[in-house]
């Protein structure tokens, strides 16, 4: 059969963000998109935008899960989506959180997938998903799954509290939800009062965030010191701080009264920790087996490895599926940038009794670089505001030496979302002094004075991108601050999307940040493709 005639196959796209895993599908010419679900509104209205409007589109992941959708969508051939990797990373640790909400949604994932009962489905994640570190901790609804399919797990523990905070009554405290939640804060007051410990090393820069944070300090200090009770030693200690906050403000701000008031709000913080994970593991329905105070507040508990989760459920030889997992760098399919991304992908056996995972072809040699992606349009002045991004930019023809992903890339003659972020006299000055390929840690210590702790900051913060490499994986490229390599600016929306692969064709919506975000969460459609081709080979075949 020529192409055309081939079997086209319908996909479901779970948690589909902007949609660059079902865009590869679609550039194959062998899927058509079904269904999605996706929660942000601006990813929807990109999504619908370069996916077709025709496309059922949904919300909430759980719809996915009933029978009326089941009915509706009818025979699903592939489910394909990668649960948000926030669970599984040390990103957005403000709260020190025990239990990440997003590790609920691969369990998600695996429950359409049994749901819908396609004849394959493919997973993408963070690379390191394949570390024994992430974990589930074992809830209530877990042990029914563990004894049907065997699942390993393993003892765990949760720490609570450090050792020098624990007092006598604490774990009839921890064991109870409606004697924690009287004791949280308002979760900003959490925040300010974290943000002025976290500077407790610099003290020109601790009393700048008191000053800064003064209204709302002195109003948590009032609320703190409403109730007095000694006996009661979390509300002791929310009295100590709260007398701290207010002698400070007082007072003269002397450093002497800073470095009190840090040692008075300490304790606070450590319970308001404790307090918002034993919420967690009350919300989460975490079966813990016992509260141990031997080397600290402690909770006994059960885990076990996510990709065993998935496995041994999907794996099962009542549900059906021949498995492959591993990671691919998006670098060996010919994306421009070191991109590494874990992939679990499964075929119903009467399919396949065995599968693997397709191989780049792409040398480190011969990896495609930043060059290639973005020089054709280095000289397209970039905009500083989304409207005019919207309306686009008329191309004018590339030169003659164009690279060959530059040609692929290049499907539209007008230019979409190259908009970048306005710069600031302070960037300018590090964009100046910052060579390609070196980042915030190349500048020297007078540029780097906005910074609480600068030796903590990430390679990945100002960092100008090399004409001459792939780039690092690409994120929210905004936050980061990334600089294009030889303009004294941020790199643009378009940019960054090229640098994932996304044609100029493909066009983000919403605000300049949510584009942003939207380009750093997705798949590179060029690695999805790739999947795409090498699953429709599976799925042709007659067992």
């Amino acid at each position: 059969m020529s192409q055309p005639d081939k079997q086209k196959y319908t996909i479901v796209d779970l948690f589909a963000g902007a949609g660059g895993l079902s865009y590869g599908f679609l550039q194959t010419g062998r899927y058509n998109v079904a269904a999605a679900f996706e929660l942000n509104n601006n990813a929807q209205k990109t999504y619908l935008k370069n996916h077709g409007e025709a496309v059922e589109m949904y919300s909430d992941v759980e719809e996915a899960l009933t029978p009326k959708i089941k009915t509706k969508l009818g025979q699903v051939d592939v489910v394909v989506g990668g649960p948000p990797c926030q669970g599984f990373s040390n990103a957005n640790r403000q709260k020190n959180h025990a239990i990440s909400q997003n590790n609920s949604l691969v369990k998600k994932f695996v429950q359409a997938v049994l749901h819908l009962e396609p004849m394959a489905f493919v997973m993408e994640n963070v690379s390191t998903l394949q570390s024994n570190t992430h974990r589930f901790f074992v809830d209530k609804n877990d042990k029914e799954n563990i004894e049907k399919y065997s699942i390993p797990t393993t003892s765990s523990e949760i720490l609570l509290l450090e050792k020098e905070f624990l007092y006598e009554g604490i774990i009839r405290v921890v064991q109870n939800l409606s004697k924690i939640e009287p004791y949280l804060w308002v979760e900003k007051d959490y925040i300010s009062l974290n943000i002025i410990y976290k500077k407790r090393k610099n003290m020109e820069k601790l009393q700048a965030a008191l000053s800064k944070h003064k209204n709302r300090l002195l109003s948590l200090a009032t609320s703190l010191t409403i109730k007095l009770n000694k006996k009661d030693i979390i509300i002791h200690h929310n009295n100590i701080a709260g007398d701290a906050i207010k002698r400070y403000f007082v007072g003269e701000p002397t450093h002497e009264n800073a470095k009190a008031l840090c040692a008075a709000i300490k304790p606070v913080i450590a319970l308001q920790r404790m307090l918002s994970k034993a919420k967690e593991i009350h919300d989460n329905n975490i079966v813990v087996g016992e509260y141990s105070t031997t080397n600290g507040l402690v909770a006994k508990v059960t885990s076990m490895a996510v990709i065993d989760y998935i496995e041994y459920i999907l794996g099962a030889e009542d549900n059906g599926y021949t498995i492959t997992k591993g990671v691919l760098s998006a670098a060996t399919f010919g994306a421009p940038q070191k991109r590494m991304r874990y992939v679990v992908m499964g075929v119903k056996r009467n399919k396949a009794d065995s599968i693997i995972l397709p191989e780049g072809t792409y040398a480190e040699a011969s990896f495609r670089t930043v060059k290639d992606a973005i020089k054709d349009i280095e000289k397209v002045e970039a905009v500083y505001e989304v409207d005019d991004g919207d309306k686009g930019i008329t191309l004018s023809k590339p030169q003659k030496n164009i690279s060959e992903l530059g040609c692929e890339l290049r499907n539209s003659n007008i230019l979409y979302n190259h908009v970048s972020t306005a710069t600031t006299p302070v960037a300018l000055e590090r964009f100046k002094a910052i060579q390609p390929g070196s980042n915030f840690h190349s500048l020297l210590p007078e540029l780097k004075t906005t910074y609480s702790y600068p030796e903590r900051t990430q390679n990945t913060i100002y960092l100008r991108l090399n004409y001459d490499e792939p780039s690092g994986t690409v994120v929210n490229v905004r936050k980061s601050m990334w600089i294009h390599p030889i303009h004294h600016r941020a790199l643009s929306v378009r940019e960054a999307a090229r640098l994932q692969t996304f044609p100029d064709s493909f066009v983000f919506c919403g605000t300049k940040d949510s584009q942003y975000q939207q380009v750093g969460n997705a798949v590179p459609p060029i690695l999805a493709k790739a999947l795409a081709d090498h699953l429709s080979g599976y799925l042709d075949k007659v067992n």
